[in-house]
């Protein structure tokens, strides 16, 4: 069962945001005004078809945020669902500079047997040259990994380094492809709170070398991915450059940087993303993790460890692991 978001306020930036909820087993969209949550049944079957003429969306929830009409509940007695199930998950991978520097100036220094100072400074020019020249990491997540913002992580079996990356991510409110980059915000519907948990000792394949990383198996279990709690609008976010992304491990600070530490910045992502693949009303892009995670730390996640989580003007997650019972 999900947490309670009672515990701490799950506050956000604007007047409204949207999520999806449950009660008695029956799940449905919903429209967050302070504490109290509108029924948004009437108005489409899940939050994802909100997204199909974003614009009239988002003139009519600001009509029914002020309308005392409708189904409306407390928000402290509901469940609190990942806010959407999107049509696809894209992943930012190696996309903050401190993090990348740190990682980069690890392997100088241990393989190549360089000072501190000579490592860090090579890393460095590597990160000047690839902001400059090179382009965005960017891969497929599964929607099955997703979980609430309050649920209950479960960690496998499988592998002993279950580490989290905690991730700005956004919602695609217009459909595109081969988006200039000039035009890509214009894309942006909504931004949320992602946490794309990985299992490190599962990353590599021995039996596979020449083939390398095992995305699927590392990023992807159950539960591996809690989202939201909300989704708010682009529009209540005025610079999603400049965020704060904070991540409490039993309490401890883990990871607390802005977003100002992006390689490539969200527009640069978005139209990245969109020369391979055409993106679509409702698809999720997550645009990477900042330094702290627990492979940083020499700590991973074990049961009953709790992961507090924040990003500024998005709202608050809160999971406690468990082991996998199977």
């Amino acid at each position: 069962m999900p947490d309670s978001p009672t515990t701490r306020p799950p506050v956000h930036a604007g007047p409204f945001a949207l999520g999806t909820f449950a009660r008695d087993g029956r799940r449905f969209p919903g429209l967050v005004v302070g504490p109290r949550v509108r029924d948004l049944s009437d108005l489409a079957p899940a939050v994802r078809d909100l997204f199909d003429d974003w614009p009239g969306t988002l003139e009519r929830l600001a009509t029914l945020a002020g309308d005392p009409g409708g189904t409306w509940h407390e928000l402290a007695e509901l469940a609190v669902l990942a806010p959407i199930e999107p049509g696809q998950i894209l992943q930012s991978g190696a996309n903050y500079r401190r993090h990348v520097v740190d990682l980069v100036a690890a392997e100088r220094e241990s393989v190549h047997g360089a000072t501190q100072e000579e490592a860090r400074a090579d890393a460095e020019r590597m990160m000047d040259e690839r902001a400059r020249d090179g382009v965005p990491y960017i891969f497929l997540g599964s929607v099955r990994a997703m979980c609430g913002p309050y649920d209950q992580v479960i960690l496998p079996a499988e592998g002993e380094q279950h580490d989290w990356e905690l991730e700005l991510a956004l919602v695609i409110g217009r459909a595109g492809r081969h988006i200039p980059r000039a035009e890509a915000m214009s894309h942006v519907a909504a931004y949320t709170i992602c946490n794309d948990i990985t299992t490190r000792d599962r990353l590599y394949r021995p039996d596979l070398k020449a083939i390398g990383t095992d995305w699927f198996t590392a990023k992807n279990a159950d539960t591996f991915l809690p989202t939201g709690p909300f989704l708010v609008p682009a529009a209540f976010v005025p610079d999603p450059s400049d965020l704060r992304i904070t991540l409490r491990h039993n309490g401890a600070v883990r990871q607390d940087e802005s977003t100002k530490d992006m390689i490539f910045d969200i527009a640069t992502l978005v139209s990245y993303a969109s020369a391979t693949s055409t993106l679509r009303p409702g698809d999720l892009l997550l645009t990477g993790s900042p330094a702290g995670n627990g492979a940083h730390w020499g700590t991973f996640l074990r049961p009953g460890d709790v992961l507090d989580a924040e990003i500024t003007g998005l709202g608050h997650q809160r999971n406690t692991c468990t082991a996998d019972s199977q």
